[in-house]
């Protein structure tokens, strides 16, 4: 039977991709998995124990560090120790193992910022954007040359944002607020954003994994359907199955406060601007995204 190495298995990706994969699965992970073997590892402070990957056929390395609330340059160390030291060791160890495939689940940040009135494509590398992405840069440029240098196939993964149950991060938030009717009905302004159900990217991943082609690849993951803020509103709406408000707060009324501040302008062309991405590379190979936003709580693992 094959066996897999999953680092991040509890978290909102890869408690999904547990169930997903056909085979033995290990855990890395820093606390014990309540249904799989684990390998007690915190790549904050330990070392990859050197027995983790024994008998592993593939690896799929989702954890990583993200989202810290603090300033991020101020733990630029922790983000570096995470997402690139500890990737670099996994990886190194796992061609010391004999494991065959190796895929690493990074971000459209890693990237660089989407570019305006364009779906960028993984050709299009630009400035990794925030320290975050940086580091996921980083890991993936390493990745690359352990697998050039080595028999063991590596594969790379920049989901756009993620959708679906127990959501994290901003989409959390913003569900949050649809819910508790504080979040204000947003205008159409025809703005792209790139997005992709969880079952879908788990998919994905799943598909390079086994796919020869994508040896040595970076591949952009989305649904193939560009969405306007707008569009996601209202598809928390329904997701939570209420009525979708006849009003919306008007275009200029967002643009004034955005003059308020710096900060706030940020924040509010995060949330109308653009982040569109094109997932034509990966579609080459064969995938295309079954679910929708209006399938946003729906999950089919």
């Amino acid at each position: 039977m094959e066996r897999f190495l999953i680092s991040g298995a509890s978290g909102f990706i890869g408690s999904l991709l547990v169930r997903a994969i056909n085979g033995s699965i290990r855990v890395l992970s820093r606390a014990k998995h309540p249904d799989f073997e684990t390998v007690i590892c915190d790549f904050q402070s330990d070392t990859i124990p050197g027995d983790a990957l024994y008998g592993v056929n593939t690896v799929f390395h989702l954890a990583g560090f993200a989202h810290d609330l603090r300033d991020a340059r101020k733990i630029e160390s922790t983000y570096r120790k995470v997402n690139v030291d500890a990737t670099i060791e996994l990886a190194k160890l796992a061609v010391q193992s004999g494991v065959k495939r190796f895929i690493f689940i990074s971000s459209v940040k890693a990237g660089g910022s989407s570019i305006p009135n364009k779906c960028t494509t993984e050709i299009d590398q630009g400035i990794p954007e925030g320290i975050y992405g940086e580091t996921k840069r980083e890991a993936e440029l390493e990745l690359l040359k352990i697998g050039k240098e080595s028999d063991m196939h590596v594969s790379i993964i920049r989901p756009s944002l993620v959708y679906g149950p127990n959501v994290k991060g901003n989409l959390k938030l913003m569900l949050s607020g649809v819910k508790k009717g504080w979040f204000p009905p947003l205008p159409e302004t025809g703005n792209k954003r790139s997005m992709i159900h969880i079952d879908d990217l788990v998919r994905a991943i799943v598909l390079i994994a086994d796919d020869d082609r994508a040896n040595g690849e970076i591949f952009i993951a989305t649904d193939g359907t560009p969405h306007s803020s707008h569009d996601i509103y209202n598809a928390m709406c329904s997701a939570l199955d209420r009525s979708i408000p006849k009003w919306s707060v008007p275009k200029i009324l967002f643009d004034m406060v955005s003059l308020i501040n710096p900060r706030i302008k940020y924040k509010l062309n995060k949330l109308l601007g653009d982040e569109c991405y094109s997932s034509a590379k990966l579609e080459a190979l064969g995938f295309k995204a079954k679910k929708t936003l209006k399938e946003m709580n729906e999950t089919s693992f």
